[in-house]
């Protein structure tokens, strides 16, 4: 070694087979030195103990006992807490210290918080939210004065994410705390590293250490081809008509991984499962972060000891966890992102040796390109990048009330704290100076309501809480995480369940059956913000949805299905998905054409529901909302029309009674980044869009309160407290500056604006081929299915679907 570690550190990876990775030395000796720093590596190659390391070495140089707390973990995911805990404490006493580490999380009971601020632990594995609570009390100084390093897991999860905003303020205040603080960061699968390390330490990035581990292993990633594949695909159902396929795969010797990107399609392939082999049923578990948090931790304690054959997850088993035992991974449907395919297959030859592998299961035929694209982007080195979000009032908002609610906040000295920060490195004078008046008085509309007198100026210049039900409020309403209210689900008995959104709950009235935790469930009523149920034996159910299921396709898999696409239009076969696709690739040849990163396909057909113009961006599900939207918006420029539309990640279809004569220069008329966003708010009905959006603002900034426990206000009530808010400031305070986010927000993130103005510019570069075709062409159909089931019971719906394919493959043949 270049430089000499404690004996017992390298005698403890000895123990275990295991030599010190360079990387790990390196960091080890960074850390040693003072410096802070990004480790990015692989999956599974150790950057957990990469970063830990250094803290073991400097505890055995020192020889003593923990004085104090010393080290934050952060962690983005609650689930990922006990497993780090241990993973932790396992390596402080192989190396001989006697430190402990404990969880701090909206899990852990109040009991153990109290004794965790009386006996702080050596180490603190927490998350963003528990961290910014820590903040609010007024002995936050005295807690974090031996604070020697936060160490930062999965920052990829968080940069890009009001979380991470939130994050970045605290590591600011902590590093006043304590100047000489170490900030480290672990992340795997990231595009803009530089962007990474310099959001993850602000102003000192530039005397930052980025070090690499091992590239990322190779991945096998194969798809679960169908015998015969469909011409005419459609989305809707989740795939289990290859479950006989899925079913072969698990029942090889090991523990498996199956992985949804949806609540609901963990539930229903749970039950596919359990339905076809019963004999599996004690090791078979559900895990997603709707259910019971006890049962979830069952599920990862039996996974780390290989007593399961297969585990049903969502992203709550994306992150961290190390299950060594993991043999398989399996991914239902495309996984939308070469990032989150890379993770997931990383779940599974977590051994440092140990190869990785991902069976992918297409919930429709055109996924088959999706796997390839995935395939092909991870062998290349392209991955995406997440972008770090800059001046969200609203965060800064909650971040100085909590600052408030602590030991107060001098606004001189903390205007220059929050600069240091990547998030409001630009934060204007003005802007800095509404907030302020925000949180004292609510600004020039609500300052007659003392609620929104939340802090006060003190005759010392400093910023305090106004008072005690202020404070409480407050670390109530922590947080920037937005989801639908969550509704606990109980049996009638009294045993927990776990939660469920509202807004599914909602539909459902008393004696309706649902899916949920594996469990065939009947609604018995809903009250105080509980379902109570009872089993049911009855075999139609409904599935409940959450939010978070629209994922949209990457720009960098969309490029790389692009260039698949293009490869099959010359007769180039080389993945054996896009061979697999030879029947349906061939029908949209013949009757129309294939698209291309060089070729924009655009189809007119008539039928009797009137005229159909489909066009295929290939830029996402979000970038083709806004672009069918803008699209209607100005064909209705040249003759006012009404048009129904339908959209998925490779285009939108538009649907009129009548729509004009489109030529290549009418059509680039309309196809124009001129006027984008104009044109844009004018179509979607922005002041909507801006309300809905202003629900989540108005919470995190403090102008909602979401209520007490157990008398917490519904979503509907949030949403009307808001929305007059919205209506009250829009009306009286026109320009106040969380209206303005509103706008912005709708604009970057509901819409993709950004991307959705890339899509038209690449198109103006491309050969646009419009095509009048006879019928629907295998890439419209998928959208013709979607706009259909917008106005369709699901019985109906089917039946027109499968009326029509018989129709095609006829024409077809």
């Amino acid at each position: 070694m270049s430089q000499a570690f404690p004996r017992a550190l390298t005698d403890y990876f000895a123990a275990r087979g295991w030599t010190p990775a360079a990387f790990q030395r390196e960091a080890w000796a960074a850390y040693r030195s003072g410096e802070s720093g990004l480790i990015h590596s692989a999956t599974g190659s150790g950057k957990s103990l990469a970063a830990w390391g250094g803290p073991l070495a400097e505890g055995i140089d020192n020889d003593r006992a923990s004085p104090g707390l010393m080290v934050l973990w952060i962690t983005p995911l609650r689930a990922l807490a006990a497993d780090t805990v241990g993973n932790l404490q396992a390596a402080a006493s192989g190396v001989g210290l006697d430190w402990r580490v404990e969880a701090r999380t909206g899990d852990t009971a109040s009991s153990a918080r109290s004794r965790q601020r009386q006996r702080p632990p050596a180490a603190l594995v927490t998350t963003p939210e528990s961290l910014s609570l820590m903040l609010s009390y007024r002995d936050a100084g005295r807690q974090f004065r031996h604070l020697q390093a936060v160490i930062v897991d999965e920052w990829h999860e968080l940069m890009g994410t009001k979380r991470g905003v939130q994050l970045e303020l605290c590591l600011a205040r902590l590093r006043r705390l304590r100047p000489e603080l170490r900030t480290w960061g672990l992340s795997a699968t990231l595009g803009n590293l530089g962007e990474a390390q310099d959001t993850l330490l602000g102003e000192d990035s530039h005397n930052g250490r980025l070090i690499e581990g091992p590239s990322a292993r190779p991945v096998a990633i194969q798809a679960l081809l169908p015998e015969g594949c469909e011409r005419f695909p459609w989305a809707g159902h989740l795939g289990t008509r290859l479950s006989e396929g899925v079913l072969a795969h698990l029942d090889q010797p090991g523990t498996c991984l199956l992985f949804t990107n949806t609540r609901s399609q963990a539930e229903r392939w749970f039950e596919t499962i359990l339905h076809a082999r019963s004999d599996w049923l004690e090791g078979l578990g559900l895990h997603h972060g709707s259910i019971d948090r006890r049962l979830r931790q069952r599920i990862e304690t039996g996974l780390a000891r290989g007593e399961f054959r297969c585990v049903v997850a969502t992203s709550s088993l994306d992150l961290g966890v190390d299950f060594s035992p993991v043999d398989r991974v399996v991914q239902i449907g495309s996984p939308k992102g070469i990032a989150r395919l890379a993770q997931r297959a990383g779940r599974s030859g977590h051994q440092p040796d140990g190869r990785s592998a991902i069976l992918c299961v297409p919930t429709h035929a055109l996924e088959l390109a999706e796997i390839a694209a995935a395939r092909r982007a991870w062998q290349a080195g392209v991955i995406e990048a997440r972008p770090p979000l800059q001046n969200s009032l609203d965060v800064l908002a909650q971040h100085l009330v909590t600052l408030a609610t602590g030991e107060g906040f001098d606004p001189t000295e903390t205007l220059a704290e929050v600069r240091t920060t990547h998030a409001y490195r630009a934060l204007e004078d003005s802007a800095w100076d509404w907030v302020l008046a925000f949180i004292t008085h609510g600004g020039p509309v609500l300052a007659a309501y003392p609620d929104f007198q939340r802090v006060v100026e003190a005759a010392d210049g400093r910023y305090r809480i106004a008072s005690r039900q202020q404070a409480s409020r407050h670390r109530m309403s922590i947080g920037t995480i937005s989801s639908d209210t969550a509704v606990s689900v109980r049996y009638q008995g009294g045993g927990y369940i776990g939660s469920i959104e509202e807004s599914f709950i909602a539909r459902l009235k008393p004696g309706d059956v649902f899916l949920f935790g594996g469990r065939s469930l009947e609604l018995i009523r809903v009250r105080d913000l509980t379902a109570w149920v009872r089993r049911a034996h009855r075999r139609r159910q409904a599935i409940p949805r959450w939010q978070g299921g629209r994922l949209p396709l990457s720009s960098e898999l969309a490029d790389q299905v692009l260039s698949l696409l293009a490869e099959a239009d010359q007769g180039r076969w080389q993945e054996p998905e896009m061979a697999a696709l030879r029947p349906l690739l061939a029908v949209q040849k013949r009757w129309s054409s294939l698209p291309g990163p060089d070729r924009l396909v655009i189809e007119r057909t008539r039928s009797r529901e009137g005229e159909h113009l489909f066009i295929y961006p290939f830029a996402g599900r979000l970038a083709h909302e806004g672009l069918a939207t803008l699209v209607a918006w100005r064909l209705a420029g040249y003759r006012p029309a009404t048009y129904s539309m339908a959209v998925n990640d490779y285009g939108f279809e538009l649907l009129g009674r009548e729509m004009p004569a489109l030529d290549t220069a009418s059509l680039g008329a309309i196809l124009t980044t001129d006027d984008l966003v104009d044109d844009l708010l004018g179509a979607m009905n922005a002041s909507e869009l801006a309300r809905r959006q202003f629900r989540d603002i108005a919470r995190i900034a403090g102008l909602v309160f979401q209520g007490y426990p157990g008398r917490g206000k519904s979503n509907r009530q949030l949403q009307a407290s808001s929305g007059l808010m919205f209506d009250t400031l829009s009306r009286y305070d026109p320009d106040n500056r969380l209206l303005e986010q509103a706008r912005r927000e709708v604009l970057e993130s509901a819409l993709e604006v950004e991307r959705l103005r890339h899509a038209l510019e690449r198109m103006k570069t491309q050969e646009w081929t419009i095509n009048h075709t006879e019928r629907l062409t295998p890439l419209a159909f998928p959208l013709w299915a979607e706009r259909l089931r917008n106005r369709l019971t699901t019985q109906s719906w089917e039946d027109r679907v499968a009326r029509m394919i018989g129709q095609l493959e006829k024409a077809a043949s």
